[in-house]
């Protein structure tokens, strides 16, 4: 058996002593690295899920075609996921992508329509907005308006898509090629994304 010289036996130890905290403090903090799921890490500046009396919902026109947002910009998002108009997305899935919530009546702006509003009850007792039955989401890696990032994540086990006014999800990447966004219109579930 070889043993190391009293010196590197040290220097080995502290180098643990070290690392080994670090480690702990980076793992106990946030970030905005990404994750093995494939998201970033909830931004201090991203949406909470705090309801809001009076929420609107908007539509803005950018690189994946027209899509809903709420009155502030902050692009909104469904989960593939959900199904039957109930929220597949909580606790650890709910950090990374706050639903949008309310303690009124959600109401339409732009080509969004307000017959296409509703809300759902979540298993938190919050009133989560919902567009043509799907409940609607930020993404916490979204800085600023009109930020996609949450565009095609997969992630918490499907997939997350821009909503067109139409009650659709938007396939389409941003900054991919083609004179117009395909959408599809969800019906949740497992694999059912384009």
């Amino acid at each position: 058996m070889t043993t190391l010289p009293a010196r590197t036996r040290t220097g080995a130890l502290l180098g643990v002593a070290v690392a080994v905290p670090a480690l702990l403090l980076a793992a106990c903090g946030t970030s905005s690295s990404t994750t093995s799921a494939g998201t970033s890490s909830p931004a201090s500046g991203s949406p909470s899920s705090v309801a809001a009396a009076t929420v609107t919902v908007e539509t803005h026109s950018g690189p994946v075609g027209t899509y809903l947002t709420d009155s502030a910009g902050r692009t909104l998002y469904l989960f593939v996921a959900d199904t039957g108009g109930k929220s597949a997305c909580s606790t650890a899935c709910a950090r990374y992508w706050p639903p949008l919530t309310t303690t009124g009546s959600p109401t339409a702006a732009g080509t969004a329509k307000a017959a296409m509003l509703a809300t759902i009850t979540r298993a938190d007792g919050s009133k989560q907005v919902t567009y043509s039955g799907h409940p609607l989401y930020y993404f916490a890696g979204d800085a600023a308006a009109g930020d996609l990032k949450g565009q095609g994540v997969n992630g918490f086990g499907a997939k997350w898509w821009v909503v067109s006014p139409a009650g659709a999800s938007i396939t389409m990447m941003a900054g991919a090629s083609g004179s117009s966004p395909s959408t599809t219109k969800s019906s949740g579930g497992g694999g059912g994304w384009a």
